[in-house]
C-alpha cells in the first residue's frame, strides 16, 4: 500500500436539507405546525434576555482578550536576577527577557517552573507584574515581597 492509495474508513455523513421541496413531502421532516416547524433560528429565553441586555452599538465588536500579556518563568528569573533586585516590566525589558508590544510596556505574569517547581533563593521585590499562587508563596518564602 502506498500514500496515494490510502482511504477514509467511512463516508463523511451529509447534512440533512430539509424543507426544500423534493421527496420528503408534507411537512419535510419537521414534524407538524408550530414554532418549532416554522423557518429562523430558535433561541432559549435566557439567551434572548442576555442578547437583548446587551447595548446596541454600531460596528463590529468582539469580546477582547487580552493578548498583550507575557508570561516569564520564575526559574529565568532566578538565573538572572540579583539578591533584593526589583522586578518590574520595564526592567525586564532592559534586561531583554521580554519586549514591548505596540509600544508599550506588556502585563507581565510571573508563573512557576515547570511540574511546580517553584524554587526561589533571591530576594525579590516584584513590583506590577501578575503571580500566580505558587509564585508568591516562593517570593514571600526566599524573603522578597510583592507589591
Amino acid at each position: 500500500m502506498q500514500l496515494h492509495e490510502l482511504q477514509p474508513k467511512h463516508k463523511n455523513r451529509t447534512k440533512k436539507r430539509i424543507g426544500r421541496g423534493g421527496k420528503k413531502g408534507t411537512t419535510s421532516g419537521k414534524g407538524a405546525k408550530g414554532q418549532k416547524s416554522r423557518a429562523g433560528r430558535k433561541m432559549v429565553p435566557i439567551i434572548r434576555e442576555l442578547i437583548k441586555r446587551y447595548p446596541k452599538l454600531k460596528g463590529y465588536r468582539s469580546f477582547r482578550v487580552d493578548d498583550n500579556a507575557v508570561t516569564i518563568s520564575l526559574d529565568i528569573l532566578e538565573k538572572t536576577s540579583k539578591d533584593g533586585e526589583t522586578i518590574n516590566p520595564e526592567n525586564l525589558i532592559n534586561k531583554g527577557l521580554i519586549s514591548k508590544i505596540k509600544g508599550r510596556a506588556p502585563i507581565v505574569k510571573i508563573l512557576g517552573g515547570s511540574k511546580g517547581a517553584t524554587k526561589l533563593t533571591k530576594k525579590l521585590v516584584v513590583e506590577n507584574c501578575q503571580a500566580s499562587k505558587s509564585v508568591k508563596e516562593a517570593i514571600v518564602k526566599a524573603g522578597g515581597s510583592i507589591k
